[in-house]
C-alpha cells in the first residue's frame, strides 16, 4: 500500500482509539518515524500533510537534514523532526538541529546539550519502565530527582516522558507500562507522553500518550541495507 494510505489508516485507527478513551484525536500527534528510509519517502508523506517525523539515529538524521532541500522541504519551516534514539554525549553539539530530543536518558547527556544549546529545546526524558538491561533509560525511582536536576539546566525545557515499552505478541500485556509512566508524568506535572508504536499504539493512546511514534505502519518493512549504525532506541 502506498504511504498516503498508510497514513490514512493509522490516522483512522488513531481516532478510533481515541473515541474507545473519551479523547480528542487533536491531542494525539502522529510521528513517522523514517529511520532507514529515504528523503523522498519523508517528501511523500510530507506531500500527505504529514508535519511530525522522528530519526533514531544521529548520524543518518543529519544527512536527511541536508538532503531534504533537495525535495523541496525545509526542517522547522515545512517539518518538524525530532531526535529518538539514543544520542551519545560526544554528539551532544548536534541536539540543537531537532524540534525536541525525546531520549535524554542521563543528567550528564542533558548538561551536555545544554552547554552546547543557543535557543530553548523541548526534550523528554526517557524512562526505562520495563527495566529491560537492552534498553537506555532513567528507572523510574530515579526519575524524579533526575527531572529536579535537569529542569534546572538552562535553555531545556522538560515537556514529558518518554518509553520503549517491552517487545510482546499481546499489546494489552504492556498497558500497565503505559499507564506506570502515566502515572509519574502526573506526580511531575509533565503533559507530554511519547509511548506506542506500531505494534501498540491504539493500547498507549488508551492510556494517555500524546505522542505515538509509528514506522513500519506508515513506510513499510525497512530496507535491509540501512545507513551506518549507530543505537537506536529500539524498533518503531
Amino acid at each position: 500500500m502506498s504511504i498516503a494510505s498508510n497514513l490514512d489508516r493509522v490516522n483512522h485507527q488513531i481516532a478510533d482509539a481515541c473515541a474507545r478513551a473519551g479523547r480528542d484525536p487533536s491531542e494525539v500527534a502522529l510521528i513517522a518515524v523514517s529511520k532507514t528510509f529515504p528523503t523522498s519517502s519523508i517528501a511523500e508523506a510530507a506531500a500527505c500533510g504529514q508535519r511530525q517525523f522522528g530519526e533514531n539515529r544521529i548520524q543518518e538524521a543529519l544527512a536527511k537534514i541536508a538532503e531534504l532541500p533537495q525535495h523541496g522541504i525545509e526542517v522547522d519551516s515545512d517539518i518538524d523532526l525530532h531526535l529518538i534514539g539514543h544520542l551519545q554525549r560526544n554528539k551532544a553539539r548536534h541536539a540543537g538541529q531537532f524540534a525536541s530530543v525525546q531520549s535524554v536518558d542521563s543528567v550528564r547527556l542533558a548538561e551536555a546539550i545544554a552547554r552546547r544549546l543557543e535557543r530553548e529545546l523541548p526534550i523528554l526524558l526517557e524512562v526505562n519502565v520495563g527495566q529491560e538491561a537492552s534498553k537506555e533509560g532513567f528507572l523510574v525511582c530515579d526519575v524524579e530527582d533526575a527531572y529536579t536536576r535537569i529542569s534546572s539546566l538552562p535553555n531545556l525545557r522538560v515537556d514529558g516522558l518518554m518509553t520503549v515499552a517491552p517487545e510482546v505478541a499481546d499489546a494489552e500485556d504492556v498497558r500497565p507500562v503505559f499507564r506506570q509512566l502515566r502515572e509519574l508524568a502526573e506526580r511531575l506535572s509533565l503533559s507530554e507522553l511519547s509511548m506506542g508504536m506500531t505494534n501498540d499504539y491504539a493500547v498507549a493512546i488508551e492510556e494517555g500518550s500524546t505522542m505515538v511514534r509509528i514506522g513500519r505502519a506508515i513506510f513499510g518493512d525497512r530496507p535491509s541495507a540501512a545507513r551506518p549504525s549507530e543505537p537506536s532506541g529500539g524498533p518503531q
